[in-house]
């Protein structure tokens, strides 16, 4: 049986498929987003943070927080899994640990990017990098870690916020040479910057789109990300600022008027909820050993 990982690596060399990952940062945002048939989830590090610690995406979770939610997800799910891997979690041992313990938790692409500890989400500002020379040490040695061939690197250069342009291209070019299988280049400022992007990088690695909503980046449809040079596009906000202001609404109905129905949201039916969860695999369990 073709392994997950083997799917997505397949998916990418082999054709000209566009893959929307929509971000996923727990079990029932994992489980939602697998019902709906994508070809890639995409476990968002700031969410999963949020949801886990309830605190922001400044490096405070560590290692063994984020791989064993990774597992979490990978285990639950049909669909191959990218998961954000912060900057490999310290130097050059670091990464070698986290590409091998994300790759047995199932993970089929690894992120790492060019912040220096604490790392700060993308889309915000006050990012300190590590040099561009360092960032390529740790993508080889990502490559050379890797327990399977089919396991991709995303190399993820923040420099675009933290210096600027020229420096992000410069990066980007550098990453590229090192053999990273996607190039994630974060926070282009407008669709120029982006077209620019494509056209540089875009015929000789597979490019990540980082589509925040409310971000610095324009949100884009994935076919006019095709036509840019894009390969993927991962939607990491839209599941949990969808479910923060779907809880705002129900919670304040129930505070306000004391019925959570009245808040505007349709509720998932008990059953829905059931079937999502494979309470039926429990009934069937329990029935053959009764």
């Amino acid at each position: 049986m073709e392994s997950k990982s083997a799917k997505l690596a397949l998916k990418l060399r082999k054709t000209d498929d566009f893959i929307v990952a929509p971000g996923v940062y727990d079990m029932i945002s994992a489980k939602m987003a697998d019902s709906i048939g994508f070809d890639a989830l995409y476990m968002t590090g700031s969410g999963t943070v949020a949801s886990h610690l309830g605190v922001p995406d400044a490096g405070i979770a560590t290692y063994t927080d984020m791989v064993s939610r990774a597992g979490r997800v990978a285990s639950g799910t049909n669909t191959p899994l990218i998961a954000d891997a912060d900057t490999g979690y310290g130097g050059l041992v670091n990464v070698r640990e986290t590409v091998r313990g994300y790759e047995m938790a199932g993970v089929a692409a690894i992120q790492i990017e060019d912040q220096d500890f604490p790392k700060k989400c993308g889309h915000l500002s006050g990012h300190k990098l590590i040099s561009a020379e360092e960032m390529v040490t740790k993508i080889k040695v990502a490559l050379d870690s890797r327990l399977f061939d089919e396991t991709l690197i995303i190399a993820r250069t923040d420099a675009r916020k933290a210096i600027g342009r020229d420096e992000a291209m410069r990066r980007s070019e550098m990453y590229v040479e090192a053999g990273a299988d996607i190039l994630f280049y974060e926070a282009p400022s407008d669709i120029h910057e982006m077209r620019e992007i494509g056209s540089m990088f875009g015929r000789d690695i597979p490019l990540l789109s980082n589509m925040v909503n409310g971000g610095v980046t324009p949100v884009m449809k994935p076919k006019e990300l095709a036509n840019l040079g894009y390969r993927i596009a991962i939607f990491p906000s839209a599941g949990f600022l969808a479910t923060c202001n779907a809880l705002n609404a129900v919670y304040r109905a129930l505070k306000q008027k004391g019925d959570a129905e009245d808040g505007g949201v349709d509720l998932f039916s008990f059953g829905e909820f059931n079937d999502l969860m494979g309470f039926n695999d429990i009934v069937k369990f329990e029935e053959q050993y009764n």
